[in-house]
């Protein structure tokens, strides 16, 4: 299999900056060098700043892919799934490059991000910058453990890396992006008890509620899908949450070998099942961009830059 990029399955962090650009020349050989070199940055930063555990992903856009790299297509790649049932919604961004760069030193997020900006300048508009950090022990900000069923240790690989079945793009990533903006005013009037049975988790360990007390309506009911023979379908989410004193909110940012599990989760946390039971936590959330991209494998990316 081909490199897969680090960022992809790599460890929490403490501190990430997540970049999205439009590119706005025609010069693609420049780009497709240049996206390179942002992986050479990566590898410098985490040289020479080992203790910063850095990691990094480079993701092009599903509607700019066939114009950056003509000819070769992911066989799965596939636009954003746009969906809207009442008030809920997943709305779409057009998004040509998305950067996502995650270290422990917050310093060291920024000295990297300005030194892709700056690569990048001349060629793109930015969309987006938005900076994560790690809350408490790993939580989101609505108070829950933050995707305590992710994959771990080498499931990791077979839930977000893509294998043989596309042996041009083995070692790459499907990624999709959604930035949630909460209502927090209005979550932290509920009781513990509220949050738990939206959520559908007990609040401080992470763990399901029981069966009995699930319902269908729990965020953990219809984001924890099944197949047919009744085994949950893995998707690395590799979310973390932003904000400052007037937004809070989550970054998502989920990994998978397929854009499938991604598709059939949002659907089924806005249209929900066949009674309409959709997901109750989007009553406290609201999803502002959405994304679709491919992360290819190092390989890929440095082979490509080599080509006229």
């Amino acid at each position: 299999m081909a490199q897969p990029q680090k960022g992809i399955c790599a460890e929490p962090n403490l501190h990430a900056q997540y970049l999205m650009f439009n590119v706005v020349d025609d010069d693609d050989q420049a780009i497709r060098a240049k996206l390179a070199r942002i992986l050479d940055i990566f590898e410098y930063y985490d040289n020479e700043h080992y203790e910063a555990m850095v990691t990094g992903v480079v993701a092009v856009g599903n509607n700019y892919w066939m114009e950056l790299y003509p000819g070769l297509l992911p066989i799965e790649l596939a636009p954003f799934p746009d969906m809207q049932c009442d008030d809920r919604c997943a709305p779409v961004v057009a998004c040509d490059l998305f950067i996502q760069i995650r270290a422990d030193r917050a310093d060291i997020c920024h000295a990297i991000g300005i030194e892709v900006y700056e690569l990048l300048r001349l060629h793109v508009e930015l969309v987006e910058e938005v900076r994560g950090f790690r809350y408490l022990d790993g939580r989101d900000l609505t108070g829950f453990i933050y995707a305590p069923d992710n994959p771990r240790g080498m499931k990791k690989l077979d839930a977000a890396i893509v294998g043989d079945n596309d042996p041009d793009f083995s070692g790459g990533s499907y990624l999709h992006v959604q930035r949630f903006r909460y209502d927090i005013a209005s979550w932290n009037r509920l009781s513990q008890q509220q949050q738990e049975m939206i959520m559908g988790r007990n609040k401080e360990t992470g763990m399901p509620l029981a069966s009995e007390l699930l319902l269908p309506s729990a965020h953990l009911a219809r984001t924890q899908l099944k197949n047919e023979r009744g085994d949950l379908i893995p998707l690395l989410k590799q979310s973390m949450p932003y904000g400052d004193m007037a937004t809070q909110g989550l970054y998502f940012v989920s990994c998978c070998s397929s854009p499938k599990p991604f598709k059939n989760m949002l659907y089924s946390m806005i249209y929900g099942d066949e009674s309409g039971q959709y997901d109750a936590f989007l009553d406290y959330a609201t999803v502002e961009t959405g994304a679709a991209f491919f992360a290819p494998s190092v390989t890929f990316i440095k082979q490509q830059a080599l080509i006229d």
